[in-house]
């Protein structure tokens, strides 16, 4: 008896704080509805919480976080990277993109190859290929560099992907956790 009525008891407090985190979640999004709806549309763009993200192309600075993103060309065909010795071969093709990255922040940001992602035209998501990049980087310029306020690198990223495929679209990022910005390859 003993034991079902510290279950209920249990369970009481389980449902009971399972609704409440949902009513916060409620109140903080109907709050941030209210702020939206009695601000202008001004203000609501400053924040870029209601502009759509704009896609970059080749050549375009494009800035996502800390970081302002540069692609300057992508290569896709390569079926090795490296020399005879020391080098790595493609599952199916790689594809090189070299790319700019400035850092806009007051901190240096760690620069990370691997957050990088590519998109075929199907939405098929790639993900890059840091051992590859090591022999395509002479300094490991996309592997976990840290960059200071103002400085920049130039680095390749490399992305394994099947030999039939044709990539459309990078998503570039200043860290694992950032939304990402857009560069369209085609």
């Amino acid at each position: 008896m003993r034991k079902t009525t510290t279950l209920a008891l249990l369970a009481t407090g389980l449902i009971a704080l399972g609704c409440g985190s949902g009513a916060a979640d409620k109140a903080s999004d109907s709050s941030s509805d209210n702020k939206a709806s009695s601000s202008n549309g001004d203000e609501g763009e400053a924040k870029g919480e209601e502009k759509p993200a704009k896609t970059a192309k080749i050549g375009q600075p494009a800035r996502d976080g800390k970081f302002e993103f540069t692609v300057k060309s992508s290569k896709c065909g390569v079926a090795k990277i490296g020399s005879d010795m020391l080098g790595q071969k493609a599952q199916g093709q790689f594809c090189l993109v070299t790319l700019n990255v400035k850092n806009i922040g007051k901190e240096a940001q760690m620069f990370d190859g691997s957050s990088q992602k590519a998109y075929a035209a199907d939405g098929t998501e790639y993900s890059a290929d840091s051992g590859a990049a090591i022999y395509a980087n002479k300094n490991a310029e996309t592997f976990l560099n840290d960059i200071n306020p103002g400085n920049q690198v130039n680095g390749v990223v490399v992305f394994d992907i099947p030999k039939n495929v044709k990539l459309t679209k990078l998503e570039l990022h200043d860290s694992m956790f950032s939304g990402g910005v857009d560069v369209a390859l085609s």
